[in-house]
């Protein structure tokens, strides 16, 4: 749930950017950006300045996200009971149900908040929607989209005041504005828009992000297709990148790094700098590399990712699968226990040629309990049919979580 969320139903429907006239267009942005308020402020369990928001504005109760989600489907997704009772209170409809048809009551069920179930069951809640298996989010999946859906004009997009957040070989990521909300823009290179093998990696992209909809992926609003630059457009998630994050605070407490972990296995995002959830960032292009003097061709790479969480069989060009994005896994759970990337002393070449010589990390943190030092050992074993699935690591990651009380803050690791 990011903060530059907003009611994107009626947000989409008032009309293009330069149909509306400029006192309308100021009232629009103007009401997106409460929107965005009272939503952020119910995920950030702020009690007060939701009751304030309501006050100046009674409507809001009933304001949604990109995915018809309410305030109170967001504070009950995160038990926090006073935000629930105060929007409640202004006349929350408490059976609200989002875009794949959960109730306020169905998020939190599947979050196992207790006391918000009791609390909505008393206000006359029911269990609507498809909340999933805990271990095993099964999102229902929306109807697809005409193109006419998301096809943006790209002079809707604002960015007089943008910002680049990120960069890589075929384009530039920019925080910039659309229709009043923060947004993430990922712009391909003037220099590619013409380019084959570009281009069509560019559509599948897109193609992918329009079916996908989960609260671990990054929502995809849109894109530009027909115009140059081509573009595509996400919500922004204001907390940056996961690695950024660490280089600049150092390790996570245990408790975090192990919330972070249950959403993990992927390239992520933070969605805000206090977040307790990780989203999937980026699909695309990552897997192409150009051949050097050659116009218009393009090979997968052998050695796909980042070099320093790389499993030995693909720096050893060997044959592998889904495995390698466990080997991976435990690299970055290490990274967020300990603060420093793995083999933090060597090269990014030279650490996986390391760890393909069958060398790991120390393990030097305080935080690694004997099991997360076990899951951690297993996930990056050298034999990839040693390591545990995904189902089996986030079953083991929900145990480690209930075996530590939370009432001792983990002292007893830190101490």
């Amino acid at each position: 749930m990011s903060g530059s969320e907003a009611e994107g139903s009626s947000g989409r429907s008032a009309g293009g950017g330069d149909s509306l006239p400029a006192s309308e267009k100021k009232k629009e942005k103007a009401r997106v950006s409460k929107t965005s308020l009272i939503l952020w402020h119910a995920h950030q369990n702020d009690a007060v300045a939701v009751r304030k928001l309501l006050e100046e504005d009674p409507s809001l109760v009933h304001a949604r996200d990109y995915d018809n989600r309410t305030p109170l489907h967001v504070a009950s997704l995160h038990g926090w009971i006073d935000v629930a009772k105060c929007l409640i209170q202004h006349g929350a409809d408490v059976n609200a149900q989002d875009r794949w048809k959960n109730t306020p009551l169905a998020d939190a069920e599947g979050a196992k908040k207790h006391a918000m179930i009791e609390l909505l069951k008393s206000y006359g809640g029911l269990s609507y929607g498809q909340n999933g298996s805990h271990f095993e989010p099964k999102p229902v999946p929306p109807p697809l989209p005409n193109k006419c859906d998301w096809e943006i004009d790209p002079s809707e997009l604002d960015f007089s005041t943008s910002n680049i957040i990120g960069k890589g070989s075929f384009g530039e990521i920019v925080k910039a504005c659309w229709r009043g909300t923060p947004v993430a823009v990922k712009r391909i290179l003037p220099n590619l828009s013409d380019d084959r093998l570009v281009i069509q990696d560019f559509r599948h992209e897109v193609n992918l992000l329009v079916k996908l909809r989960h609260p671990n992926i990054v929502q995809f609003l849109g894109a530009v297709t027909e115009r140059k630059p081509l573009m595509l457009i996400t919500e922004y998630l204001r907390g940056g990148d996961l690695h950024q994050c660490l280089k600049e605070k150092g390790a996570l407490s245990p408790s975090t790094a192990i919330n972070f972990a249950l959403d993990i296995a992927r390239n992520v995002l933070l969605v805000n700098s206090s977040a307790d959830h990780l989203k999937v960032g980026d699909f695309g292009l990552s897997k192409l590399i150009r051949v050097q003097n050659s116009h218009d061709v393009y090979k997968m790479t052998g050695e796909t990712g980042s070099y320093r969480y790389m499993a030995p069989e693909v720096f050893k060009h060997r044959k592998y699968d889904k495995k390698v994005d466990v080997f991976s896994f435990a690299m970055i759970l290490y990274e967020m226990l300990e603060g420093d990337p793995p083999m933090s002393h060597y090269e990014p070449y030279e650490a996986a040629k390391y760890v393909a010589e069958g060398h790991r990390p120390m393990f030097r943190a305080k935080g690694y309990t004997p099991q997360l030092k076990e899951l951690t050992e297993e996930c990056w074993a050298a034999d990839m049919n040693l390591r545990p699935s995904f189902l089996e690591i986030l079953k083991r990651l929900e145990k480690i979580k209930e075996s530590i009380s939370s009432d001792h803050h983990w002292h007893i690791f830190t101490t």
